[in-house]
């Protein structure tokens, strides 16, 4: 039988939605939590069958159940709203009568236009600016350790803060500009660093060190509050 994409099942605390995806690199049936929509994500090997999933599921439900509860609630993109940029808070000002977009000023982050398209225009600017922080500071990174950097793309990711390409391909997620700017700056020097070395071995992290001071403090950072910026949007 197909797999289904989404499915509906009783937990400790309530109803939960599994998100099944089938891995053909996948040696064990694997679960996680999406923080961005609060679904518990299936993975399941080629030949693992939706009934051995679903058992899986119920066995770790008490686990599950405890994991859902720790999310954070969504946080809307509204007028009055507050928003991290850099880790600083911004209130969201709604101006209808005002030119130009969306910009920072102070502790306030002005957005124009109708209500119906505030949330789009901050999402927007939210993008915009983490892309205009990271291609600097990773061409700033890549240029102090010799390395080539062909690219910095700025995407929404779900599971990963950052990657990179065999080709010299930089890639983070845009939620990464609320996070406060060390945090910023060890994300980036990760995935820099693997422009040499495209593995977490031993040389790997010397070259992390050489390139940020944050690691450890930074690492904690996203354990804590990571899904947070998760549930922005």
């Amino acid at each position: 039988m197909p797999l289904p994409r989404f499915e509906t099942i009783a937990l400790p605390h309530g109803p939960a939605r599994l998100q099944w995806r089938r891995n053909a690199r996948a040696r064990r049936i694997s679960l996680r939590i999406d923080a961005r929509d609060g679904d518990i994500v299936v993975t399941l090997p080629p030949r693992a069958a939706h009934a051995a999933g679903r058992a899986l599921v119920l066995d770790h439900a008490g686990w599950l159940a405890e994991r859902l509860a720790r999310l954070p609630a969504p946080r809307r993109l509204q007028d009055g709203a507050e928003i991290l940029v850099g880790g600083v808070p911004h209130r969201i000002t709604h101006r209808p009568g005002a030119r130009g977009v969306a910009w920072l000023d102070g502790a306030t982050l002005h957005v124009t236009g109708t209500p119906e398209f505030l949330a789009r225009r901050v999402l927007d600017f939210l993008r915009a600016e983490a892309r205009r922080r990271v291609a600097a500071r990773a061409a700033e990174k890549a240029a102090q350790a010799g390395l080539r950097l062909r690219r910095v793309v700025v995407k929404d990711t779900r599971s990963r803060w950052g990657s990179c390409t065999a080709d010299g391909t930089v890639m983070i997620c845009w939620r990464l500009v609320m996070a406060p700017d060390p945090v910023q700056d060890y994300v980036v020097a990760h995935e820099v660093a693997h422009l040499r070395h495209m593995n977490h071995g031993a040389q790997f992290w010397a070259l992390v060190e050489t390139l940020t001071p944050h690691r450890v403090a930074s690492v904690r950072w996203l354990v804590e509050h990571g899904a947070g910026l998760m549930r922005v949007g």
